[in-house]
Formats: C-alpha cells, structure tokens, sequence
C-alpha cells in the first residue's frame, strides 16, 4: 500500500528520495552541534549521530527494497524532478552498501580521532559524501550524474587531506584534486558531446535519439569514450588508477577504507546506469563498441592490480592496489553484456560482489586503522606477531584476508563465484578464466598478511596501551557481514539480479 502512494501522489513520491535526504540532513546536524558548543563538542555524541544516521538511512533504504519500491511489480521505477532522478531497486541495492560502509567508518573514526581536532568537520564531510553517492545512484540525467558526482568527490578532497600536519596526507589530498579536477574535466567534455549528437540529457532519451540515427557518430564515439574514462577514474581501473594508492596510503585508514569501498561502489552505479540504459547494445552503432573497451579495461585492470599488490612490502598500498584488482573484477558487469544474453544475471552478479566487497575491504582497512592506533608499523614484517596480542582482531583480520582472495567458506567466494558463472553463461568464459587466475594470484599476497599475523615471530615485543572500542566495534561488525554472507547470499544474489534485470 505504502508504495501506491509513492506511485499515485506526486508529494508522497518525494519520500524516495528519504534515505539520501538523512545522510544530507545528518551532515547539518553535525555541523549544528558544532556550532552551538564549539568548546564542548563531544566525539561520542558526534559519532553516535554519524552511526544513527547512516543505520536509519540504510534501515529506510532496506524497507523500501523489500517492499518494492520502484519495483516492476509496484509500478515500476519512481521518476522525480522531470525524470532527472529515478529511485529504483538498483538504486537502493547500492544505497545500502554507502550507508553500511558509512556507518562503519563513523563508529570506527571514534577512537581514531579522538586526539584529532575538527571532529564535527570530519564526520559531517563523510555524510555529505555519501549523500552524494546515494544521488549519483540515483541520477538519470547525464547533468544531475556529474553534479551528485561532484557533490561526492569534493568532500573527499578534504577528507584525503584531513591530516593538515601529515607531509603525505596533504600531497595526497592534493594529487587526489588534481587528477580528480581534470577527470571531472573530461566527463563534462564527453556528456556535451552526447548532448550535441542527441539534443538531450535525461538517460531514455538519449538512447531513444541513438535508435533513432545520427549522423555524428564518430562525435557520439568521442564523447562515450569520455564518459567510460570519467566512470574508468572513479572506480578507479587501468588506466586511470594511479591516483588510487596515493591517495589511500596518504589518507587516514578510515577514509581509505570509504573510498575504496563505498566511492568505488557509486562509480559503478553511474557506469551501469549510464551504459545500460543511455547506450543500450541494441541501439547503438555498430562503430561505438563500449562492450569491448571494458572488456579491455577488465582484463587490464585485474591483472595490473593484482600483480602490483603481489609486490608492495606496505600493507595498506597492498590493499590499494587490491582494490583496483577487484574493479576489474566488478568491470565484469559491463563486459560480459551482449544483447539478448542473460544480462540481468551479468550485473547483478557484479552488484552483489560490490555488497561483500563493501563489507571485506572496508574490515581490512579498520584492522589497518587500528594497527596505526596502536603504532604498529606498516610493513607485512610489522605485523610479525600480532594474533598473539590481538588474537580476535587477527581472525577478523584473516576472514577478511581469505575472502578477498575468494576462498571458501568466506562471502567473496560465493559472489565472486556468481559473477564468474554469470560472465561463463554470457559467453565470455575467457574473462572468467581471467578472473579465476587472478583471484589465484591475489592469493599471495593476502596470504602474506596471515602468515605474518599468526606464523611468523615478532621482532620486537608489542605494547597495546587499549583496546579501542569503536575500532574494534567496526572491525568485528564487518567481520559478521563477511561471514552472515555466505548463508545469506542466495537471497542477495537474487535480489541485485532481479532489479538489474529490470533495466533491460
């Protein structure tokens, strides 16, 4: 009945939209505490809001999935704004990891920022961000994707940079702007070019105008090629990667462990809006080949990824450039799609891997947040030892470890299992072939982190002043996800396929 409503009233179709409105509104909250006790802020209550927000968005963003909202079977998607915004299953789907991972990095920033200052500051930037992500999900016009993209990337330039003193957080922050600002740059140039070949913005009507003919295909070609690096640059594939662990190994932990996780995430939203239902294959010219170019861009960037992991002696720039092995991994969605094939089925598969990812890498991130709270080095050999003082911490550390890797009984077997099956289903046997020898590799590396953890001899005796709570908070929280996963990713797996078959 409640999504009638949000089907037959044209006010009540704005509560779609409530799961992004609480993020934004969270944000002001923290700013207003601020404001009103500058002197007596405290982290525990700016913390608190930050979680309790981010749960009740994700708590709205679950309710609506499982009644079907912007469902087939409720009325189908829920236009707003002149079709510029669009709340659909796929939208919620990825509203659930930002909020989820958010949620996360906010319990677990309690302990890391307790000596820090500009608190408020910090968790509001992280809000207004997610806000962000929640939108670029959520956009249908090539104008509110670019706008919702930069309302996401602009806080976390600051938030990149947030260690003032640290040399290496604000080079980071600022090679981060730098490459992000022309990126940005180039996406802008690529969406005027579609606007020019086909007079329009809004998603359906630029693929209705590409049915229709034009005579400027090869401007149409240019600016999907623009386009496909702006969406290659925020999820951070080859090659426009090189940002990815600068900027994670410069960032505080907690922070590193949102943007690969949730903002990786919401580049994908766009890059799966944006090519399925602007560019749909039955539509598009026989010269403009998207398919292909992330088909290239998978192979390339899981093999670069996993091979540069293999060689970091630093554990946080291994999981960097892990993150960019499992972009290619998640690329899979576009390059196994052909028309009339099992496309649903394609990207749901690589929607559902970016849920257990949301949930392995954000975990691994932490357990490195609060190695550095600790002042535990960041070398593999400084992790030499470290179960045997923080044994329950070190399996968490492990789950997360075997699952990235894809190793059962963990969650990443299962979703990386279903994404290779569906890209073999599709046809494309070789890119789950790749994708099978990578996870293989990653091994190695992943490994490198338990063997040191459990097996190998400290070099010097650790001293752990405390037991951070919300780090440990987190750190276990993502843990239970990881592990919940695996007998629960039947009913997650059928879900992401249903709502992505729904855009086809």
């Amino acid at each position: 009945m409640f999504d009638v409503a949000l089907q037959s009233e044209p006010v009540a179709a704005w509560t779609a939209l409530l799961p992004a409105i609480l993020l934004g509104l969270t944000g002001l909250v923290l700013l207003g505490i601020d404001t009103l006790y500058p002197d007596e802020t405290s982290n525990t209550l700016l913390a608190a809001t930050s979680a309790a927000g981010s749960l009740l968005a994700f708590g709205v963003a679950a309710w609506f999935l499982v009644a079907g909202t912007g469902q087939e079977h409720t009325g189908g998607a829920i236009s707003l704004f002149g079709d510029t915004m669009v709340v659909d299953g796929m939208s919620l789907f990825f509203t659930l990891i930002f909020t989820v991972v958010t949620a996360m990095v906010a319990v677990a920033a309690y302990d890391y920022l307790a000596d820090h200052e500009y608190r408020a500051e910090f968790y509001s930037l992280v809000l207004f961000a997610a806000t962000g992500m929640t939108l670029m999900s959520m956009a249908n016009s090539l104008a509110t994707i670019f706008i919702s993209l930069e309302l996401a990337s602009l806080p976390s330039y600051a938030l990149v940079a947030f260690l003032k003193k640290n040399r290496g957080s604000v080079e980071s922050g600022l090679k981060y702007f730098l490459i992000g600002s022309v990126s940005s740059g180039v996406m802008l140039f690529g969406i005027s070019l579609v606007y020019a070949t086909t007079g329009s913005l809004i998603l359906g009507d630029v693929a209705s105008a590409i049915g229709e003919g034009t005579e400027m295909v090869g401007v149409l070609g240019v600016g999907v090629l623009m386009i496909a690096g702006g969406v290659a640059y925020k999820t951070a594939s080859v090659p426009f990667h090189f940002w990815a662990p600068e900027a994670y190994e410069g960032a505080p932990a907690p922070i590193s462990a949102f943007l690969s996780s949730a903002s990786k995430a919401a580049g994908f939203a766009v890059g799966f809006r944006i090519f399925v239902e602007a560019f749909p294959l039955g539509a598009i010219p026989a010269g403009i080949d998207w398919v292909l170019a992330f088909q290239v861009l998978a192979v390339v960037t899981m093999t670069l990824g996993n091979f540069a992991a293999a060689t970091q002696e630093n554990v946080k720039r291994m999981l960097a450039y892990s993150s960019i092995g499992h972009a290619g991994y998640a690329l899979i969605g576009l390059a196994a799609l052909t028309a009339g094939g099992p496309n649903g089925d394609v990207l749901g598969a690589s929607m559902a891997h970016l849920l257990v990812y949301g949930f392995m890498n954000t975990g691994a991130f932490l357990f490195i947040a609060m190695a550095e709270h600790w002042g535990v080095g960041r070398t593999f050999e400084d992790y030499n030892g470290l179960a045997s003082v923080a044994p329950i911490a070190a399996v968490a550390m492990t789950v997360f470890m075997f699952s990235l890797a894809g190793l059962p009984p963990f969650g990443g077997f299962l979703s990386k299992y279903a994404l290779f099956y569906s890209a073999i289903e599709a046809g494309f046997w070789w890119l789950a072939a790749v994708g099978a020898i990578n996870s293989a590799l990653s091994l190695f590396y992943y490994s490198r982190v338990v063997k040191a953890m459990w097996i190998e001899e400290p070099a010097a005796d650790f001293e752990i002043a405390n037991r951070p709570v919300g780090l440990y908070a987190a750190v276990l929280f993502a843990g239970l996800g990881t592990l919940l996963l695996l007998p629960g990713f039947g009913p997650v797996i059928e879900t992401a396929q249903s709502v992505a078959a729904a855009l086809f």
